[in-house]
């Protein structure tokens, strides 16, 4: 009798995958529980937004939607409108929106007016997302920790300058055409950079007021239909408009490309800035009130300016003071509550940490 043959399954199919693109992220279906998990990292970018030193990057990265929101960007603008990347992208920015909409004013004065109350609760809202990219960079290998040092270094350095300057401009504004558009170039590039502020960088480029005003001017144009003023101020809105539209675009697909190709680096960098942005978001801190010779966001004080500043507490420079006990315990609660409910959020959709080459 001729011995018995079973079948064998057919040998599976050998991809070669060429080496200078990193692979694709899957393409599977996006669950109501991630949806809410990026309408709330949406938010709380809004809310960073908000606050002159507060990464809405550092944020994403918290709520653990922040590959996926890269990932979207990175599809939009290479034209592929995958349905999950237009719910992300849709979910994260109405929400930023929403709650620009609807706590501008709340969120501005409780920065303004209890600084140690809005400041502890960020605390606690970014170390909150530090056990989430954890567990997706383990195993931990040196290159995590050599990215996780360099971040934190990177972030460290830049909250200590940012405290040096309190608040004030080092560049003296410049209204060139290619200046506006390196302003919006820097601050889109740092929204979407975990750890850095875009309005920090434009107060050090010295053009954050104009921006504002000539935005504020733009409205009151529309208000009040006056199209020659409107088009008195396509020198600064439309080369900071280019210029955010290229850094949104160009820095997506960079940190794409980078992510998927150096996972272990990139994710102890991504570490390292939430880690480290915590420096720079120390609680108690008070406003001073300026003088003639200080220098707030680009602009001299004077005796002919010094009422303008004067009426406004959110632009002056600030103070780093002890707390009292009492302060400090209700703090690290604050801390407590931002830290729970981040890492809550955080696990909506089945969050686990990732193998190789998966998506947050």
């Amino acid at each position: 009798m001729l011995p018995q043959h079973t079948p064998q399954p057919p040998a599976p199919e050998h991809r070669v995958t060429d080496p200078t693109h990193p692979t694709p992220p899957p393409t599977e279906p996006i669950s109501p529980l991630i949806l809410i998990r990026a309408a709330f990292g949406g938010a709380l970018m809004g809310l960073a937004n908000l606050v002159p030193g507060i990464s809405g990057g550092t944020m994403l990265l918290a709520a653990g939607i922040y590959q996926r929101f890269i990932d979207a960007i990175a599809d939009i603008t290479s034209l592929r409108f995958r349905p999950a990347a237009i719910l992300t992208l849709a979910a994260v920015v109405g929400a930023a929106l929403l709650a620009i909409i609807l706590l501008a004013g709340p969120v501005a004065a409780l920065v303004v007016n209890h600084p140690w109350i809005a400041y502890s609760l960020f605390i606690g809202l970014t170390l909150g997302g530090v056990p989430l990219v954890w567990g997706m960079a383990r195993p931990i290998n040196p290159t995590v920790w050599t990215g996780l040092a360099l971040g934190f270094a990177a972030m460290a350095a830049l909250a200590i300058v940012q405290a040096r300057e309190a608040g004030a401009g080092t560049a003296t504004y410049s209204s060139g055409l290619f200046m506006m558009f390196l302003a919006g170039l820097a601050g889109a590039s740092a929204m979407i950079l975990p750890g850095l502020s875009g309005g920090y960088l434009l107060l050090i480029l010295g053009v954050y007021v104009p921006i504002l005003q000539s935005i504020d001017r733009c409205k009151d144009a529309v208000a009040n239909t006056d199209l020659n003023a409107l088009i008195a101020e396509w020198t600064v809105i439309v080369p900071v408009g280019l210029g955010v539209v290229a850094g949104v675009v160009g820095v997506s697909h960079l940190l794409r490309w980078v992510m998927h190709r150096y996972e272990k680096a990139t994710l102890g960098v991504l570490l390292g800035l939430l880690l480290g942005a915590v420096v720079g978001l120390y609680p108690f801190q008070r406003p001073v009130p300026p003088e003639p010779g200080h220098t707030i966001a680009g602009t001299t004080i004077t005796e002919d300016n010094l009422d303008h500043f004067l009426d406004d507490p959110s632009k002056w420079p600030r103070i780093y003071e002890a707390p009292t006990p009492a302060r400090a315990i209700a703090s690290l609660g604050l801390i407590g509550v931002g830290f729970l409910t981040t890492l809550a959020v955080a696990r909506l959709g089945n969050s686990k940490p990732r193998a190789q080459g998966a998506t947050v």
